[in-house]
């Protein structure tokens, strides 16, 4: 199989936290500035920021329709926080999201910057060692407040959903990429083995 190459899109947000994290398993990154740059990529993470922002910038450089076809392809999207907002379907406010993932959510539901937090989770990656519990930093992070049918719950925190799959769709409320724990990001990486071994 060929080189796993992950696009990270790179307008605004901690884009290089998640390019880190690759890197650091070995993973061929590319920095996405421009719709056609997806054509070019085997996954696409959504980072966390101002989800306000980089629903404008999206809407700027016309990637949401390209998005679309992206994740149509069956090729995987990960997006965390504010990407978790823009992959979204429904949201209190008129924000609009491209709607990939079954899920309505709750902005900034968990506080403000200055009330983030670091909290154990419990994850179900059904990963054959290490933990159920991941260390996941909050900040400023959405609220899931209801999951589709086809919706798979990967992690809670307090009983509430905050890590969740549907298809080739991953979206958390924290934020792995800050921590040295690799397993929601090697979670993805199957996801792109799993969606390449099928073309």
């Amino acid at each position: 199989m060929k080189n796993i190459v992950v696009g990270v899109l790179a307008l605004q947000g901690d884009f290089r936290e998640h390019i880190n994290i690759l890197k650091k398993m070995n993973i061929v990154t590319r920095e996405i500035r421009f719709p056609a740059q997806l054509d070019k990529v085997d996954g696409f993470i959504i980072p966390g920021g101002e989800s306000t922002t980089i629903n404008k910038l999206l809407d700027k450089y016309d990637f949401k329709e390209k998005i679309k076809r992206f994740a149509k392809s069956g090729k995987p999207l990960f997006g965390t926080c504010a990407g978790l907002i823009v992959l979204a379907c429904g949201m209190a406010d008129e924000e609009k999201q491209t709607g990939l993932i079954d899920i309505d959510i709750e902005r900034n539901a968990y506080g403000r910057q200055i009330e983030s937090f670091e909290q154990n989770i419990s994850l179900n990656l059904n990963h054959k060692a290490g933990s159920r519990v991941f260390n996941s930093i909050f900040i400023r992070a959405p609220r899931i407040i209801r999951t589709g049918k086809n919706v798979k719950v990967l992690g809670r925190y307090n009983e509430e959903v905050v890590l969740a799959r549907e298809k080739n769709i991953l979206v958390c409320a924290f934020h792995p990429e800050l921590t040295d724990d690799n397993r929601i990001h090697q979670y993805f990486i199957t996801m792109i083995i799993d969606d390449l071994k099928e073309k």
